[in-house]
């Protein structure tokens, strides 16, 4: 175990710096740059003042060089460097604080989305083909299919418009939250719930199963001993990603709502051109996805003993 620990540890910098090379050829691949419209008064910068600022961020030099340049800062000093679109705060500032506010959001998202997941993904598997098999299957297929911008204006037609019961948007108590966890967990949730049903409807139709139950085991006991135990263990694999997709942000909820979240860097920075900024929300979203799917290896293999993860030869 801990050879495979240190192995995927290490396996951290190369799938980083990968990350970077493609988003910084990326990025300035597309048509444009950061300093060839107007500035922050709407004016239109001059060749002497763009001249200017595209030295003061070491844009005027060739891109190998701006890249070896970025990645040292960031890899021996921890600089990700000043955002374009706030001059006045570097990019990390700017992460610390709104990556807090899209912390909490995903959290509560995900919690929303792996109870209510787990309990209609159980109750679908539990009475399969029957009624409520196919109204949480429906709910479930629904929440899919359905953009969650889409489920974030019907339920501000709803409660805001018709029923006057909750404020459109911000981030200032509980009600703010109920809309854009409503919105946000619902894609989640449908998976959690459809992979919940397919993973026990294995496990019921094992051989183990029905030795249990010819032994005269209560229902309770063997869905609870038995069933769930070995049927939630496959669910472990997809919850991480969904953890760490959530925790970072969503553009449209965030957008809608009026959240001031990091999500929405990740739109602004791009229309922008802010180099520094996508960079950071790249390479944060990348290192979060590595960590979460360590941890969700580790986990896995934690909940099954039968699973092992040795050097092979």
């Amino acid at each position: 175990m801990l050879h495979y620990v240190i192995r995927r540890i290490a396996w951290v910098i190369p799938i980083f710096l990968t990350v970077s090379v493609i988003t910084f050829l990326l990025m300035h691949a597309v048509p444009g740059g950061p300093f060839d419209g107007t500035n922050q008064q709407g004016a239109p910068l001059t060749p002497e003042l763009r001249a200017v600022l595209m030295k003061k961020y070491h844009l005027d030099r060739p891109i190998w060089e701006q890249y070896l340049t970025y990645m040292g800062n960031v890899l021996f000093r921890f600089d990700f460097g000043w955002s374009f679109q706030d001059q006045n705060s570097t990019c990390i500032e700017l992460i610390k604080r709104a990556w807090p506010i899209s912390l909490h959001l995903g959290l509560m998202t995900f919690g929303v989305a792996l109870i209510v997941g787990l309990t209609l993904g159980i109750f679908s598997a539990k009475y399969q083909n029957s009624w409520v098999d196919y109204l949480t299957s429906l709910i479930a297929i629904g929440g899919i299919v359905t953009p969650s911008f889409v489920v974030a204006v019907g339920l501000m037609l709803l409660f805001t418009t018709i029923l006057h019961w909750l404020p459109t948007g911000g981030w200032e108590g509980p009600k703010d939250w109920i809309m854009p966890v409503l919105a946000y967990s619902l894609g989640p949730m449908a998976i959690i719930a459809r992979y919940t049903r397919s993973s026990l409807l294995e496990v019921i139709r094992s051989d183990y199963i029905r030795t249990a139950r010819a032994k005269g085991l209560g229902e309770f006991r063997v869905m609870s001993l038995h069933v769930l135990r070995n049927g939630l263990i496959p669910l472990i694999t997809i919850v991480g990603p969904i953890m760490a997709d959530l925790t970072t942000g969503s553009i449209f909820i965030e957008s809608i709502f009026r959240i001031p979240g990091v999500g929405r860097y990740f739109t602004t920075s791009i229309f922008a051109r802010d180099y520094p900024m996508i960079m950071t929300t790249s390479l944060l979203w990348s290192t979060l996805i590595v960590i979460t799917y360590l941890i969700t290896d580790l986990l896995y293999a934690a909940a099954d003993p039968r699973i092992g993860y040795e050097r092979t030869q």
